[in-house]
Formats: C-alpha cells, sequence, structure tokens
C-alpha cells in the first residue's frame, strides 16, 4: 500500500518537474546511453552469444534515487528504445530485455529508498534490486533467448545456472558499488545547482565509511568473478 502512495506521488511530481529537472533526467538519459554504446564490456562467452556488462544502470538509479521509481523507468525506457534503433543486433527483443533488467533494477532500488532516504533504505534498495534483477532476468532468459539465439529451450536450461545468474550477480552488483560510491558527489553537486531541493533526500547522503566500505567489497568481489570466467585468475 505504502510503495501504491508513492507511486501516486510520483506521478504528480513527474507533472510538476521543472524545465530544469526535466533537462537533468535527459541529461541522464544521454550519459546512460553513452555509458552503455563506449563501455560495454564482455563478461561470460556462451555457444552463440556473448553476455556483456554495460554500466548504464548505475547512472539511471542515481536518477532514481534523486527523482523516484517513475521518472526513472520513463529515462530507462527512452534509453532502451535509442540503444534499439542505434546499436542493438537483437532488435525489439533485445529492447524489451534490456528494459525489463533495467527497470526491475532501477525502479526496486528507487521505490525502497523512496520510502525512507537513509544509507540502510539504500542498501537495503540496491540489495533486493539486484536480488530481482537476477531471479526475473533469469526466467526471462528462460522463456526469451531461446527465440533469439535459435536454440531449444533446454539448451538455455543448462546454462541458466552456470552462465547467467552468475552475469547477472555480477552486473547487478557492480551497478549497486559504484552507484553508491557516486551518489552523493553527484547529489551535492545538482543540489548546488538548485536542480534538487535539499529535502528531496531528506537531508541525508547515503555515502560514509561503511558505505564506501560495502561498496568497494563488492565491485571488488564482482571484478575477480569476471576474471575468474574469464580464465585470467
Amino acid at each position: 500500500m505504502r510503495l501504491f502512495v508513492h507511486f501516486v506521488k510520483g506521478v504528480n511530481n513527474l507533472k510538476s518537474m521543472s524545465t530544469k529537472q526535466l533537462t537533468t533526467l535527459a541529461m541522464i538519459a544521454a550519459v546512460a546511453y553513452a555509458l552503455m554504446f563506449f563501455g560495454r564490456i564482455p563478461v561470460i562467452s556462451i555457444p552463440g552469444l556473448t553476455l556483456k556488462y554495460d554500466p548504464k544502470d548505475i547512472v539511471l538509479v542515481i536518477g532514481g534515487f534523486l527523482f523516484g521509481p517513475l521518472p526513472a523507468f520513463l529515462t530507462a525506457a527512452v534509453v532502451a528504445l535509442i540503444e534499439m534503433v542505434t546499436a542493438s543486433e537483437t532488435g525489439p527483443v533485445g529492447m524489451i530485455m534490456n528494459l525489463l533488467s533495467s527497470a526491475v533494477f532501477v525502479c526496486t532500488a528507487s521505490a525502497i529508498y523512496k520510502i525512507k532516504k537513509s544509507i540502510i533504505s539504500a542498501c537495503i534498495g540496491l540489495a533486493a534490486a539486484c536480488i530481482a534483477t537476477t531471479t526475473v532476468m533469469l526466467l526471462w532468459n528462460y522463456l526469451i533467448t531461446p527465440i533469439y539465439v535459435n536454440v531449444p529451450r533446454e539448451v538455455v536450461a543448462g546454462m541458466l545456472i552456470p552462465y547467467f545468474l552468475p552475469f547477472n550477480m555480477i552486473k547487478s552488483g557492480l551497478n549497486a558499488g559504484i552507484a553508491m560510491l557516486l551518489y552523493k558527489p553527484v547529489s551535492v553537486t545538482l543540489r548546488k545547482m538548485t536542480v534538487i531541493e535539499k529535502d528531496q533526500t531528506g537531508g541525508k547522503t547515503i555515502f560514509n565509511i561503511g558505505g564506501i566500505i560495502i561498496s568497494v567489497f563488492v565491485i571488488v568481489t564482482c571484478v575477480l568473478f569476471i576474471l575468474a570466467y574469464q580464465g585470467k585468475i
């Protein structure tokens, strides 16, 4: 019920956004697209498919923390659409998968953070986002991947645990860890530019020594997993 109330408030806030705030959302979308386009990193190779990490969800979830889940979802949808038109090799199917992955991660984290803006809420939101994204994408990879990879669903089922599970855990873990490190400097900068007001972040930031330690630990763990899957360690 509380999430529904916050969603309704989010719709009203979207209508009342200033031109400067809407411009900031457009800039978030542009940065997210650029990170997707130039920042793709091959993580896991499987027959007929290479799973690549891109950092666009870091920017999108920061936008979600700043402006709420609904603006974050709309920004993710715009980025996914532009990606389909300009960079994707999988067409509408790939767009659906990209949007689903980003939306589940971004909206889960920002919806929980919106209820109570604190370091604990942010950590819980990002952890829940990692779990939700991994779970949802496992299901949808089972349903959708056979369509554009053109392999039997039984083959894809055998790939879920050894390939898709670690990939989605690594992807969401990196996004969560880096977002925790970047949120404070981004929010402080935007506040100085009067794009956001002080009370829009509850007068608190999700950045302290504990947050740094957790973020660095998560990032290092994910990087080690990438190197291990690529046989470099």
